[in-house]
């Protein structure tokens, strides 16, 4: 647990960095800190680890004041990462995972060793372990970054907008591998983002901070979205929270419609044939696992893959009401297309299916609300 107890930071010209904050980071969660520019979020951060020491207040790791401790004994039993990684360029890559361990006495075979396991836990394979950082991509060297952070298995890992200098596509696969690291060594993290997608996606608890480091609300996900404090959080979070809240809802079973398939290489009068009056068909492969859609009326010869419509999602049967609506929406057909957890076709789904589901859920939860009583 890390806990901040009317913590401060004030520089010498007067500017008031983070006011008097009060927030407890729990132990094994993702604590994601967001808000605008010059909110201190960075400076919160810092202060966790002594790179920045707090003007006033106290930090508490578990039950030790962090002020009392040894900075560098501190730094090194706590996991750091940066945006672009911030590896040695000099140094190859196991080298820069075992930097910790190196520094903590550790003989260089067992550091070699528990870099090259770190690199196959982040998804990269060994024979990178004597690269060097200039030879990877921004994901790879971030991905490297997260292993060096991970080398000593520090209990407390502070992250500073680690994902936010890589592209999108990039960047939702680092989200994910990140996701499922924690799920297997459920780390006690505090995350800083500037991004309130990412908070909502990664966090177990998000922190929204007003300029001037003040706390303006913590809470869940689903409860941030569903009920902000004030027009700030509200303003922050976005007009659309609501449709992001249905990523917290789980989809009920609805029934799923028959679809007619083609596969690549069918011919152009085969499609026709078996789509009708509809000019959408779904393309799947020899698995049933969803390629795309195709315009039949568009297909001259045979199906291929560049006349596919990669353009719509794919929604799951476990998945959440947001995925569901998103690809009903997405798609050129207007038919969402659902698979199982196989990755299997398993139907179509419409948008205003999932708009009666969503409206089911709410009107059973303001049944099953006591009355008189009012969300607060």
């Amino acid at each position: 647990m890390i806990r901040f107890d009317s913590v401060s930071k004030e520089y010498p010209d007067g500017t008031v960095a983070v006011g008097g904050l009060e927030m407890t980071a729990p132990t094994g969660k993702i604590t994601v800190l967001v808000g605008p520019s010059g909110c201190g979020k960075t400076t919160s951060l810092r202060m966790i680890n002594r790179m920045i020491e707090p003007t006033s207040g106290r930090i508490w790791i578990d039950d030790r004041d962090t002020t009392t401790m040894d900075a560098a004994e501190l730094r090194r039993g706590i996991g750091y990462v940066i945006q672009q990684a911030g590896l040695f360029p000099h140094r190859t890559v196991a080298a820069n995972i075992a930097t910790v361990p190196m520094l903590l006495g550790w003989d260089r075979k067992k550091a070699r060793a528990r870099a090259l396991e770190l690199l196959e836990r982040v998804g990269l394979p060994t024979s990178f372990a004597d690269r060097y950082p200039s030879q990877l991509s921004g994901g790879q060297q971030q991905r490297v970054g997260v292993a060096r952070a991970l080398a000593a298995d520090p209990p407390v890992m502070l992250m500073d907008e680690p994902f936010s200098a890589v592209d999108p596509v990039v960047r939702d696969q680092l989200q994910d591998e990140f996701l499922r690291l924690q799920g297997d060594l459920g780390k006690t993290i505090v995350f800083v983002t500037h991004d309130i997608d990412e908070a909502i996606k990664l966090g177990d608890q998000v922190a929204v901070l007003r300029v001037g480091g003040k706390l303006a609300q913590i809470a869940e996900p689903a409860r941030l979205l569903g009920h902000p404090v004030d027009d700030f959080v509200a303003d922050f979070v976005g007009r659309d929270r609501g449709y992001r809240g249905l990523g917290f809802q789980r989809a009920p079973k609805l029934p799923l419609a028959a679809e007619t398939t083609a596969r690549l290489g069918d011919s152009a009068e085969q499609v026709r044939a078996a789509a009708g009056t509809e000019p959408w068909t779904l393309v799947v492969d020899e698995g049933r696992r969803p390629l795309g859609w195709v315009n039949t009326e568009q297909v001259a010869g045979t199906v291929s893959s560049e006349v596919l419509h990669r353009g719509g999602t794919v929604a799951s049967t476990n998945g959440t009401l947001r995925n569901l609506l998103d690809a009903a929406l997405s798609s050129p057909a207007r038919r969402g297309v659902v698979v199982d957890e196989d990755g299997t076709f398993a139907g179509t789904v419409l948008a205003h299916q999932v708009l009666d589901a969503i409206e089911s859920e709410r009107a059973a939860a303001a049944a099953a609300q006591p009355a008189g009583s009012a969300a607060r």
